[in-house]
């Protein structure tokens, strides 16, 4: 288990969440695709909304995928 996974496995036990399967990857390539397309501050709120969307029954790879096509598509100004 990496580091990430164990900070993960921490944070989920902490918020009483340990059966969930956090979509890591998806998660950190919208960051990605947020902060390096749009702006920084996007990032972690756009991961923020993408949890919303998980918790209210979507896919959390489409809801990702969404989200970066949205950040691949901005034009920043």
């Amino acid at each position: 288990m990496n580091e990430l996974d164990q900070w993960v496995a921490k944070v989920t036990a902490e918020l009483g969440l340990e059966d969930t399967q956090v979509p890591t990857k998806e998660v950190l390539d919208v960051a990605r695709d947020v902060a390096h397309n749009v702006l920084r501050p996007g990032a972690p709120v756009s991961a923020y909304l993408l949890g919303l969307a998980v918790a209210a029954g979507a896919d959390p790879s489409e809801a990702a995928a969404k989200i970066s096509a949205l950040a691949l598509n901005q034009n920043p100004e």
